[in-house]
């Protein structure tokens, strides 16, 4: 059966380059009106909902179980804004290197932009993701396969000021990687046996594109508080915890599951999480995490290896010129930055970070995403302010 996620398979792709102009051909009907995955009645190059925030998103990290590198990577549409954009960051103890690019939205199944592609070959098992060689010296050609089911992750549903600014659903899944990766200075091998890694599906609303008016929601953070997510690889299963606690202590967000590699056996819910981490005075960064699971008798002691600034240059909310969903124009643009992470850490440590961590409970230990966010105020640890750090 031929299968309408195989990117390589889908006919009638439009071509990357030269202008787009919506004059010049029917932009609602794509390749996908041809197979029956219609949810309303509209085409599928349309969403349900006219919100402009509206989004669907691929994300994928790659590490090598270690302190040595840490690669991130996605790829949204907006179809409401009509674009399309990608990013590669790849990080290391010295470096922070993107490529990024952006396009307007044709076909929806078109998973190319630029220089990054993404094929779907085999939907929940293998991925591919490739990023062509280029001026930049910056490339990569992995794999991933799936060693635990997808997991579906609790709905994230946030209104501010009247207005709904997050409405997602997604999936997370845990993986094994194989392949090249390379930057300037170095190349890596990838194979299965070392080198791990998390993603995650997420499609719905949440704020994209240009920045809109605050309104009423002025001097309000759109996600205030602490975010904890940690996705974590331990062979013959995975534990999953995420969890976003408001400035008053109320969890909007919270998950605790275990997702065993055998599909056979169901997963299991580990009760409700409690958090203990370790704060770097006078920054916002994190050095350590205890997490415990009273209801299933788990503490689970996590340890960060190497930060991956993630929210700089790919998007994701710091750089007022580039965030997702933001139109550049007609043309497909593609960029690169180089930073040395030294400059980045003090802007970068107010967004998401992103690290490879190592967890350890009951003699297992396993390696996965160790990602934590502080955003405007959190009292709890001292946090009174969007500008203020961890009281020394």
């Amino acid at each position: 059966m031929i299968s309408p996620y195989a990117h390589n398979l889908i006919p009638s792709i439009p071509k990357q380059s030269g202008q787009h102009n919506s004059k010049d051909k029917d932009m609602s009907i794509s390749s996908w009106d041809d197979f029956p995955v219609h949810q309303t009645a509209e085409y599928v190059r349309h969403p349900a909902t006219s919100d402009r925030n509206f989004y669907d998103r691929y994300y994928f990290n790659l590490h090598g179980s270690n302190d040595e590198v840490m690669a991130i990577f996605g790829l949204g549409q907006y179809p409401n804004l009509g674009v399309t954009d990608a990013f590669l960051a790849i990080g290391t103890k010295e470096k922070h290197r993107v490529v990024r690019a952006s396009r307007p939205l044709d076909d929806r199944a078109n998973l190319k932009i630029g220089p990054i592609t993404i094929n779907i070959v085999d939907p929940l098992k293998t991925i591919r993701v490739t990023c062509d060689d280029n001026d930049w010296g910056i490339s990569m050609d992995v794999v991933w396969e799936a060693s635990q089911p997808a997991l579906a992750e609790p709905r994230q549903y946030l209104r501010s000021g009247g207005k709904v600014v997050f409405d997602t659903q997604r999936f997370a899944q845990l993986g094994r990687w194989s392949g090249d990766l390379s930057t300037p200075d170095h190349n890596w091998k990838i194979s299965p046996e070392r080198w791990g890694g998390s993603r995650d599906r997420s499609w719905g609303i949440r704020p994209v594109g240009e920045k809109e008016t605050d309104g009423i929601r002025m001097d309000v953070s759109v996600m205030e508080g602490l975010w904890n997510y940690f996705p974590v690889d331990f062979g013959d299963h995975a534990i999953i915890y995420m969890l976003h606690e408001t400035n008053e202590g109320v969890r909007e967000l919270e998950e605790a599951m275990r997702v065993w590699a055998n599909p056979n056996k169901p997963n299991e819910w580990l009760g409700k999480p409690q958090y203990e981490h370790t704060r770097v005075p006078g920054t916002r960064m994190l050095k350590g995490s205890t997490i415990t699971f009273p209801d299933a008798n788990i503490v689970m002691e996590c340890t960060p290896l190497l930060a991956n600034f993630v929210a700089m240059g790919t998007g994701y909310g710091i750089d007022a010129d580039w965030r997702h969903g933001m139109y550049h124009g007609p043309d497909l643009i593609v960029q690169s930055l180089s930073y040395d992470v030294q400059d980045i850490a003090g802007i970068g440590q107010y967004g998401v970070v992103d690290h490879v961590g190592k967890f350890e409970y009951n003699n297992e230990t396993g390696f996965g995403l160790y990602e934590h966010g502080f955003w405007g105020k959190f009292e709890k640890y001292g946090l009174d302010d969007r500008a203020a750090t961890f009281p020394i």
